[in-house]
């Protein structure tokens, strides 16, 4: 696959590099940013409109009334599509616990992934489920999807006050953050034995990279600064708390920006070390 990559990247015009893109990135497009953060999000619509939380709780409710088994970024999904090494991690993380799962869902929106997961995580005996997210999702959740086991948070430590989370998912987050490693260093100090981390991007560069995603108007008009991390500073970041346990393969795969640069999605799942 490495080698096919390369090839592209030799042979094809730009454009011919973005319908490829496209096709096997579901529309999704990446282009250049700003030098800075805060240069990027001027040119984005964000992620905070009423009408893309208003769709994704629509296709929530459909979900949680049983006429669809999952949706992600509003669009529904009819068939069964475990993300299995996720998955492994959330079963592994309750048999280390006697069969309790407590999930920290970072950035899990309104429970994306706990319905998704919903069919097996059901034959567990003690399942708490918490998503923090930003203050808008977090009220439409405690309005109209939150019950025993799916609750929201506007924050971790407001989580951690009711909760003692054995498990952490960060699933398609870091890279929305402006500032994702001040997160990543509060994440031993939650108590959690497993750190699962999914559909995030990487480059093979020394140093992470600013890039543009323009999300596909079928799905809803968005967009925002996204980092592709450096690979190799990421893990030696990482590593000083969490042991890497396996490798993650993302549906995504290897994608490019506009201009032809190549990173792909990735994820990983980890235990905390002991100290």
């Amino acid at each position: 696959m490495k080698n096919f990559n390369f090839f592209l990247k030799k042979i094809l015009p730009l454009i011919l590099i973005r319908k490829f893109n496209r096709y096997f990135g579901g529309g999704i497009v990446f282009d250049d940013a700003g030098s800075t953060w805060d240069e990027s999000a001027l040119l984005c619509i964000g992620y905070s409109a009423d009408d893309i939380l208003k769709r994704v709780l629509d296709a929530t409710l459909t979900v949680k009334c049983g006429d669809a088994l999952f949706e992600r970024d509003s669009v529904l999904f009819y068939n069964v599509d475990f993300v299995w090494p996720g998955l492994s991690g959330l079963m592994w993380a309750a048999a280390l616990a006697g069969g309790r799962l407590n999930v920290l869902d970072f950035g899990g929106a309104l429970g994306s992934g706990y319905f998704q997961h919903r069919i097996i995580l059901s034959t567990l005996s003690n399942v708490r489920w918490n998503v923090v997210e930003q203050a808008h999702y977090v009220e439409a959740g405690r309005t109209h999807i939150q019950d025993d086991m799916l609750r929201f948070y506007y924050s971790i430590d407001e989580c951690l006050a009711e909760n003692k989370p054995n498990v952490i998912l960060l699933s398609s987050v870091l890279q929305y953050l402006e500032s994702p490693f001040d997160v990543i260093k509060k994440l031993p100090f939650i108590g959690a034995s497993i750190l699962i981390i999914d559909r995030t991007p990487f480059s093979k560069l020394a140093q992470d990279r600013l890039l543009i995603q323009r999300v596909p108007l079928s799905i809803y008009k968005a967009s925002y600064p996204m980092w592709v991390f450096s690979e190799s500073a990421f893990l030696n970041k990482i590593n000083q708390d969490w042991c890497s346990i396996g490798n993650i393969n993302c549906p995504e795969g290897t994608v490019y920006s506009n201009k032809g640069f190549e990173f792909s999605f990735q994820g990983m799942l980890l235990q905390r070390r002991e100290s």
